[in-house]
This record gives structure tokens, sequence and C-alpha cells, in this order.
């Protein structure tokens, strides 16, 4: 065990008001793929983007088109938790963690056992009608050919995720920062903390217990008390 792995288990051991913020990298772990990371894998069979096809203009233009990318690239399938979900389902089984405020669209924390997370960018497994708000069943949508519409009333129906060019849920949001102002530890994991705005709810912890978790660097490293470069899986199946 080293000298980080140690140090975390000793903070996680005197805590009982843990937040976990995390993004990408904690999905990477299980299987899917993050598209910001891999330079033109999409690209080679689609004329735009992935950041193009997944904003709020595309998909009211060209929704054949989205349904397309999304079902080929979105729909996770057999996807299974990994161990730092398990791991967080754990913790908050225990008493310490008191939220998971995540980035990822997967619910792959869901799978696992935790029942408080705040997804800033909410779910591939609820869909909606965009003219009733009629509510559609994840297999019906995924199964269908083209664009689903709706039973009720034949609007287009849509993932309840957060396209380019949409802002955030104002309720998801305050919640992720009222969790994050009240914590006595916040474990960040799996997110270079270069999206905004999710990266600046950070700015709103005021505990003494901040712990980085990135096989990379971040803008943010130089404020925490412990920073690991390691895979988060990995890492999580230690503590």
């Amino acid at each position: 065990m080293t000298e980080e792995i140690e140090k975390l288990r000793d903070m996680i051991a005197g805590s009982n008001n843990i937040v976990f913020f995390g993004g990408a990298g904690v999905s990477t772990e299980s299987g899917i793929p993050d598209f910001r990371s891999v330079d033109g894998l999409y690209n080679q069979k689609y004329k735009y983007p992935p950041e193009q096809i997944l904003s709020a203009s595309f998909f009211r233009k060209y929704p054949e088109e989205f349904y397309e990318f999304y079902r080929d690239k979105l729909v996770i399938g057999d996807v299974k938790p990994n161990r730092a979900h398990l791991r967080l389902a754990e913790l908050e089984k225990e008493g310490r963690l008191r939220a998971v405020v995540t980035q990822n669209i997967d619910g792959l924390h869901q799978s696992a056992g935790s029942r408080n997370v705040l997804e800033l960018h909410g779910t591939i497994h609820r869909f909606y009608c965009v003219s009733c708000g009629e509510e559609m069943p994840e297999a019906e949508a995924n199964k269908s050919t083209g664009v689903p519409h709706c039973a009720k009333c034949g609007g287009i129906v849509r993932p309840d995720v957060v396209l380019y060019e949409e802002s955030l849920n104002d309720k998801v949001i305050s919640e992720a920062v009222r969790y994050i102002n009240e914590a006595d530890m916040l474990i960040i994991g799996g997110t270079s903390l270069n999206v905004y705005p999710a990266a600046g709810l950070i700015n709103y912890y005021r505990g003494k217990k901040l712990v980085l978790i990135n096989k990379q660097p971040t803008p943010y490293d130089r404020h925490a008390n412990l920073v690991i470069n390691e895979k988060i899986g990995e890492v999580f199946a230690q503590v």
C-alpha cells in the first residue's frame, strides 16, 4: 500500500460527511469511452464531430442523425459498475458518504447501489416527449428505429440528458452546491476539472480534506490536501 492510499484511508475513516464528485474517468474503467479523449475515433463514421451531434440545435434540426449516433455510442448495453462505483455505494451504506455528484449519464452509480446520486448532465435511462412531457420507457425508445414519437401526442421523444447549448438543471446544481459546501471531505475523481460550469462546484467546498484522484494533473491540484495520479478503480479497491 502506498503512502497516498494509506493517507486516503485515514481521511475516510475520520469523516462522516463525504461527497464524491466524479467525471468520465470513473466510467471508462467499466468500458465506456470518453469521446473527448479519443482523437477522431467517432468522426471516422460520422459527418459531424460528437460535440455538434450532441447539441440541442443539431437535435432539433437533424433528429434522425442524432439518434443514429446516440444508439451507436451512448446506449451502453450490459456494462457493469467497477470497483470505484461499488466502493462508493459501500461508503454510503456505512454512513460516511452523503452524496455522489456525477457528470456521467450512464447510471452506473445507481447500478452499484448508490441511492443519493445527483446527475449534473442527466441520464440515458429516461426519455420524454418534447411536446407534452410524457415519459417513454427506455427499452421502447432504444429499440425503436429512427426517431421515437410520443404515443400520446405524436411529439418527438428525447433522452433526458443535458445537450450542448443547454443549461444544467437548477435544482440539481443547487443540491450539489449544498452537499459540497457542507461536506467535511470532498473526493474528486476521474475528471480533468476543465468542463464548466460543473468544474466550478469545487469552489463551494469549505473543508480541509480535498482529495483529487485522476490519472492526469488538474488545474486544482495545488489546492488539494491529497493528489493521487492513478486509476480511480484501483484506488478505491484499496480503501
